[in-house]
């Protein structure tokens, strides 16, 4: 048995002080109390502010190779969405599992270095350069799951249905890569995922096809009534312009009314950026409990727009946060641009009544959502202690105390505040220091 005492541990009722943690040989928390233990025992105390670790809910690792690297633009040149796709590519074409595996490993080691513990892998990068299935048809997968063990970090894989080109369209040959031709193709690619999930601890699987216009509707809604019950669905929606304009002109609706009027949605489902979406688009998706995935520092980068949380919020609407093309890794970063982005568009500071309390939760529980993990509470007896640790010691977070402590961070605080993250009640990393 392992003892933590740490100066502050945040709950959903508050900060607990002095928290001591015990935790069993495998790092699941069984008792959680302000007192001390009665027993003799070793106890190392952590001089820091114990979050949870943070869900990224939506990454696509190997575009880490190129974050940053699209970045100048020709003079005189349009530069967009679609023309940023065209160096990814170029960037997936290139890449083979062994390159991969390296790819991801140093994503997911950034990640944790911010405050990440788990991600979920929204995975299309299926078949070889040529575009025919490796001998093993999870081979891709494989590489990302041994990628999050080498690192440390607890991953959901997602492979994604990718089908077509765009709506109507056949696929283009630069998406070769991607392309399961039929929905059996892509059933057995899923169980063929199932089964390498199943080779590695703290690793779980997901589903769901790519986005409407990468897939024939039929088989949108096929996949949904056939694929698996019990975990969840992802999926991109209504990200770009051109795509609601497109999905109106071939489906006759948009992107998110299509979904809600053609798709059973409910809490295991989570929809990417959904950033362009009309007033019925907002409310009816809150309704539906289906969750938005939301990757700001993505998003803004590709200039996709921004997404109408004040009004989702209001509607009762929950979301998490991913970091998609991973030209932004720090949790707080994100979510101070998901309220600031309101602050915008609003001219008002309050978007919510407690915009640092508000933003962890629901980044907290929707992504845990995300994972295909239903827990409710922060930190609780007989589920893992997975934490991010901040300085008590640093600037600003020395003098804030209980009642500021959490927007302290969540305003003010970058990765070099971060003490160390926890895995399974084992450091994952400490100080920049990978264990």
């Amino acid at each position: 048995m392992k003892y933590f005492q740490f100066k502050y541990l945040l709950q959903q009722e508050g900060w607990l002080q002095n928290a001591y943690v015990k935790t069993d040989p495998h790092g699941i928390v069984q008792s959680l109390s302000t007192k001390p233990p009665l027993e003799a025992a070793a106890i190392e105390y952590v001089n820091g502010f114990a979050l949870p670790g943070f869900q990224n809910a939506h990454s696509h690792a190997f575009q880490f190779a190129m974050a940053g690297m699209a970045e100048k633009h020709k003079p005189g040149t349009k530069d967009d969405f679609w023309s940023w796709r065209e160096a990814m590519y170029e960037c997936a074409l290139r890449m083979n599992p062994d390159e991969m595996e390296q790819v991801a490993t140093a994503c997911y080691k950034e990640m944790l270095r911010c405050g990440y513990t788990h991600v979920a892998e929204f995975h299309y990068l299926h078949h070889d350069q040529n575009g025919k299935p490796y001998a093993n048809p999870a081979e891709m997968g494989e590489r990302l799951l041994a990628a999050a063990k080498t690192a440390g970090i607890k991953i959901t894989l997602v492979p994604v249905f990718y089908q077509q080109g765009g709506f109507g369209m056949e696929p283009q040959p630069r998406q070769r890569r991607f392309i399961s031709k039929t929905i059996d193709d892509y059933f057995h690619l899923l169980d063929d995922t199932a089964h390498a999930v199943t080779k590695f601890d703290h690793a779980r699987l997901g589903f769901g096809v790519h986005s409407l216009r990468a897939v024939k509707s039929q088989d949108i809604i096929r996949t949904v009534e056939q694929g698996p019950k019990d975990i969840p669905f992802h999926l991109h929606a209504a990200e770009q312009l051109k795509e609601v304009e497109d999905s109106v002109a071939f489906l006759k609706k948009r992107p998110i009314e299509w979904l809600l009027e053609n798709v059973p949605m409910n809490d295991r489902f989570h929809l990417v950026h959904c950033t362009h979406m009309n007033d019925s688009e907002v409310a009816e998706l809150a309704k539906s409990k289906a969750h938005a995935v939301l990757c700001p520092g993505t998003e803004g980068n590709l200039g996709d727009g921004i997404f109408r949380l004040t009004d989702f919020y209001h509607h009762g609407g929950r979301w998490s946060i991913g970091t998609d093309s991973h030209i932004s890794l720090n949790p707080l970063e994100d979510l101070r641009w998901l309220d600031y982005a309101q602050r915008f568009t609003t001219h008002k500071r309050n978007t919510f009544d407690d915009g640092a309390t508000v933003l962890v939760n629901n980044t907290l529980l929707a992504g845990r959502r995300a994972m295909g993990n239903s827990s409710q509470a922060y930190f609780e007896v007989g589920q893992p202690l997975d934490a991010v640790v901040y300085d008590a010691k640093a600037p600003l977070l020395e003098n804030a105390g209980s009642n500021h402590a959490l927007p302290v961070i969540l305003y003010t605080a970058d990765s070099s505040k971060i003490l160390g993250t926890m895995i399974n009640g084992r450091w994952a990393l400490q100080g920049r220091a990978y264990i």
